[in-house]
């Protein structure tokens, strides 16, 4: 069992401001791939829409991404992620994709000390973000059903100011 705590939710649900909010209080955190790899394929001179179209290329650079990532951690450290390596199961599923070999063999290596599933806030769009309100809440079930459904520890994170429903998490570590 690593001591990692996993930050999901669908989109606009308030993750990378809390992410934000423990690194500013001295906890390791990740970064949340999909942006990232968004943002590096824009700095390479591909548009948002043009990534977006390829979902199944995107996905799978996504979750390479984690994988590398998750790989590099220090399974005693406590780390909060930005997402993790099941969110990639749960994104496949809501595009009717498969996943590859490689995300299902990691998915099945994985281990995280406890999952918080942050309770929606209203859709906020941005250059990243490119779900409407139906996905938005179909993506966060999905999300809540592919972590149950490999057993790890789910906890409902409610919807609170930021630095409120922080405390709230840390004190269920």
């Amino acid at each position: 069992m690593t001591n990692w705590y996993v930050l999901t939710g669908g989109p606009s649900s308030g993750k990378t401001t809390t992410v934000t909010l423990l690194r500013e209080r001295g906890y390791t955190t990740t970064i949340e791939h999909a942006r990232h790899y968004i943002d590096l394929q824009r700095l390479g001179g591909r548009s948002v829409d043009e990534i977006r179209s390829r979902q199944l290329e995107f996905q799978r650079g996504v979750a390479t991404m984690q994988i590398a990532q998750e790989a590099e951690l220090d399974p005693d450290a406590l780390v909060f992620l930005d997402r993790a390596l099941p969110d990639s199961l749960a994104y496949l599923r809501f595009l009717d994709l498969e996943p590859d070999t490689e995300l299902v063999e990691a998915v099945r290596r994985a281990s995280y000390r406890k999952v918080f599933l942050l309770d929606l806030l209203p859709l906020a769009a941005d250059y990243a973000r490119t779900e409407d309100a139906e996905a938005q809440h179909q993506i966060h079930r999905l999300l809540g059903g592919v972590y149950r459904e490999l057993d790890m520890p789910v906890e409902s994170v409610p919807v609170l100011p930021p630095t409120e429903r922080v405390d709230w998490i840390l004190a269920r570590l």
